[in-house]
C-alpha cells in the first residue's frame, strides 16, 4: 500500500527524522494562507508518483500570491510522470512547505532484501531528481548495506554507508540516528519501502528528508489499522480497488488479453507463454484456490471494465480450486454482464469433466483448447 509525501513525512517525524514543516492544502486560498507562514515555499502536488519535479508537480513560490496562482494551476491538473504511464493522475491536494537553503543532495532508503531474508540500506551521494538515471549509467555511486531484521540496525553499518556516499563527519551522529529511526518504522509498520529523496545537507549543517516515500505490505496490514486508515482510494486504479473488496489478486498491465487463472504462479506462467506467442497481457488475476461463483463473476467483469482487453483467457488447473465453480462462474457471469470478447478456456484437474459439460450446456460461444500453449496461441489470434 503506498502513501502519500505528507502522510510518509509525518510518519518519519513521529519516528524522530527531521522533516521540513509543511501544510496540506486542497485549495488555493489554503495554499495562500500556508504560503504566508513561510519567506518563500514550495508547492508540491500530492500523487502516488515519482518523477513529479520533472512533470511540473514541484514548483517554488517566492510569494504567497505566487503560492496561490501555482495551486491554482496546480490542482486539478493531470500529472504525468515517468510513473503514471500516458494517462498521468489527477492532482486533488498539495502540500506547501517552506524552502529549504540546500547545499548537497543524497538519496537514502531501507527496502526489503529477499536475497538475504532481510533488510537493505541503498545510499547514494548523488541524491535527488536524477537518482534513477545514476543508477542506471554510474551504478558504482550506488552504496548497499545489509541488515538483519533480527539484530536490528547497528551503528557500524550507518557509519559504512557514511563513509563511501561521503557524508561529512559532523554529521555522522545525526545520520545514524535517522538510519536507527527509520529501520525501526521499517519493523514496527511492516514496511516495503522507506525511501527519503533528497535527504539534504542544509546550509546551516543540518539533515532534512526533503521528500519521502513509505510503502507497506498489503499482508501485514490486519495488524496497522492506524495504516490502512491512510489509504487514498482515489490514487488507486479501480479495477484494483474493486479486486480486493472480493479478495482478488490483481495487478492491472498494458496488454489486451485478458487473463482469470487460479495460482500466482500458474497465472505468471500464463503471462510469460502469451508473451512467448506473441501477446500482451492484460493483467495478472489470481482468482485463488477457494474462488466462488461470486468471485468468479466479480473477476470477470473487472477484466471486462478494461476497453483494452480484446479476449479472455482462462487457464484453471483445478486441485482445491475446482473446475466445476470456475464453469459456474463464467456461466454466470455471462448471463449476469454478457461477455462481449472472445473467451478461450483452459480447463484441467479437479472435476475437470463436469466443467466442460457447464459450459457446453451453457450455449456460450466459447473457445475450448486443449493445453495451456494452445490456449494461449487461440487467445493471442483471437485479440488480434
Amino acid at each position: 500500500m503506498k502513501i502519500h509525501e505528507y502522510q510518509a513525512k509525518e510518519l518519519l517525524a513521529a519516528y524522530g527524522v527531521p522533516v521540513p514543516v509543511g501544510y496540506l492544502a486542497e485549495t488555493a486560498d489554503e495554499a495562500y494562507e500556508a504560503a504566508k507562514k513561510f519567506p518563500q515555499s514550495v508547492v508540491k502536488a500530492q500523487i502516488h508518483s515519482g518523477g513529479r519535479g520533472k512533470g511540473g508537480g514541484v514548483k517554488l513560490a517566492k510569494t504567497p500570491e505566487e503560492a496561490k496562482k501555482i495551486a491554482t494551476d496546480m490542482i486539478g491538473m493531470r500529472l504525468v510522470t515517468k510513473q503514471t504511464g500516458a494517462e498521468g493522475k489527477i492532482v486533488h491536494k498539495v502540500l506547501v512547505t517552506e524552502a529549504t537553503d540546500i547545499k548537497k543532495e543524497y538519496y537514502l532508503s531501507i527496502a526489503v532484501d529477499n536475497d538475504t531474508a532481510g533488510l537493505v540500506i541503498i545510499a547514494s551521494g548523488a541524491g535527488g531528481t536524477e537518482i534513477e538515471e545514476t543508477a542506471a549509467e554510474h551504478p558504482e555511486l550506488i552504496v548497499k548495506e545489509y541488515v538483519s531484521v533480527y539484530e536490528g540496525f547497528h551503528n557500524y553499518e550507518g557509519i559504512e554507508v557514511a563513509r563511501k556516499i561521503g557524508l561529512p563527519a559532523e554529521l555522522q551522529k545525526d545520520f545514524l540516528a535517522m538510519l536507527r529511526n527509520m529501520t525501526r518504522l521499517f519493523i514496527e509498520k511492516d514496511c516495503s519501502l522507506v525511501e527519503i529523496n533528497p535527504l539534504v545537507e542544509t546550509a546551516d549543517g543540518k539533515l532534512i528528508a526533503l521528500d519521502a516515500k513509505v510503502n507497506f505490505d498489503d499482508n501485514a496490514l490486519m495488524r496497522h489499522p492506524d495504516v490502512v486508515e491512510l489509504r487514498d482510494i482515489a490514487e488507486e486504479d479501480p479495477k484494483e480497488v474493486r479486486a480486493s473488496e472480493f479478495d482478488l489478486n490483481y495487478i492491472s498491465l498494458f496488454g489486451n488479453i485478458g487473463c482469470l487463472v487460479n495460482g500466482a504462479g500458474l497465472a505468471m506462467a500464463t503471462m510469460d507463454i502469451i508473451q512467448k506467442f506473441g501477446g500482451s497481457p492484460a493483467n495478472f488475476l489470481d482468482v485463488g484456490g477457494s474462488a466462488t461463483t461470486e468471485r468468479v463473476t466479480a473477476a470477470f467483469e473487472i477484466l471486462l471494465s478494461d476497453p483494452n482487453v480484446k479476449a479472455i483467457m482462462v487457464n484453471i488447473f483445478g486441485g482445491i480450486m475446482k473446475c466445476d465453480i470456475i464453469a459456474e462462474g463464467i456461466v454466470a457471469a455471462a448471463n449476469k454482464i454478457g461477455i462481449s470478447v472472445p473467451l478461450v478456456v483452459r480447463l484441467e484437474g479437479t472435476n475437470v469433466e463436469r466443467g466442460k459439460e457447464i459450459l457446453k450446456e451453457s450455449g456460450l460461444n466459447i473457445i475450448a483448447a486443449a493445453d495451456m500453449a494452445d490456449a494461449a496461441r487461440l487467445a493471442v489470434a483471437a485479440a488480434k
